[in-house]
């Protein structure tokens, strides 16, 4: 039974490549992706597969709502990405949801996405191109390449160019002022932050501040409470990927620490983490809502609600 199954699964997987074989592009280029893979790329593609959530965002920021057929899992920003058919998370994509769609273009990411997942894509004869953002000034790159391949160029320009003024504005708003000491937590059970080669790190620096783990090992190491406690942090982030429910019990956590200047005085907040660890547009929401922490004397916004770590 469960060969006669996979064997039917291949059957069907055929069947849509040799579909797709059929449907020649009218105007096509071969171009090189941000790894330096090169791949055919039709003119103006009408029917695109996101494979991560921030490529998502970045194409219906560039006005390819239409064209897009299929997302990965997570992609739910805008709400309009929450209706669109779905092809598995970063890791565990569905090769053949993906081909049923009949894709003209598959964009990936190295943020997430596995080679091997790729190089299955490839060998069912789909178009994959691949970014490869790792800094804050990489996803001007990314957006400008997007807008290359599925003709938005000057939606792509006009998109960068307003993120580009936004975290100028930040980061010379901030420059000279004093760096609070900060602490991000991801998780709890065991206590994990984000270390000095991640997004949410650069953020930190260009917002004003100093990332206490930015020289611990690994993108998001464990780390010693008390090792924490004898930096002292200023400003404690709280971006866990949890549900809100268990954000509480982190405020819960740190109010017996009030040794801490972070929880003397109530300098604890939570931040949307997708607005941090997404290579998307929004990342400068989240540049713009660390610095209105940091500095809201600076930045000209309202200082942000603070949590004194005991449950609302």
């Amino acid at each position: 039974m469960m060969r006669h199954r996979a064997a039917m699964k291949m059957l069907r997987i055929a069947s849509i490549v040799a579909a797709l074989a059929l449907c020649p592009f009218a105007h096509a280029a071969t171009v090189m992706d941000e790894t330096g893979r090169r791949v055919f790329v039709p003119d103006a593609p009408r029917r695109i597969v996101s494979l991560a959530p921030d490529i998502s965002e970045i194409l219906f920021a560039l006005g390819l709502e239409k064209e897009i057929v299929g997302v990965s899992q997570f992609s739910d920003y805008p709400d309009a990405a929450k209706g669109k058919p779905k092809v598995g998370s970063y890791v565990s994509l569905s090769l053949e949801r993906i081909l049923s769609l009949s894709p003209d273009l598959v964009i990936g990411t190295t943020n997430g996405n596995r080679r091997e997942a790729v190089n299955r894509l490839e060998q069912a004869g789909l178009n994959v191109y691949v970014v490869n953002p790792e800094r804050f000034s990489d996803i001007y790159r990314t957006i400008l390449n997007l807008g290359r391949i599925t003709g938005r160029e000057t939606a792509a320009r006009q998109l960068a160019d307003s993120m580009r003024k936004r975290a100028e504005r930040i980061v010379s708003r901030t420059a000279s002022c004093p760096r609070p000491k900060v602490f991000v937590q991801i998780d709890s059970h065991p206590l994990v932050t984000v270390g000095g080669s991640t997004i949410y790190s650069e953020l930190i620096a260009m917002a004003g501040g100093y990332n206490i783990a930015a020289r611990a090992p690994g993108k998001y190491p464990r780390y010693n409470l008390e090792a924490l406690i004898s930096q002292q942090p200023d400003v404690i982030l709280l971006s866990p990927m949890v549900q809100r429910a268990s954000r509480n019990g982190d405020l819960d956590f740190w109010s017996r620490w009030q040794s801490i200047p972070a929880v003397r005085n109530s300098r604890i907040h939570l931040v949307n983490a997708d607005l941090t660890d997404r290579f998307s547009p929004r990342i400068v929401q989240g540049l713009e809502e660390i610095a209105g922490i940091l500095h809201p004397e600076r930045t000209g916004r309202q200082r942000p609600r603070e949590c004194s770590g005991r449950r609302r």
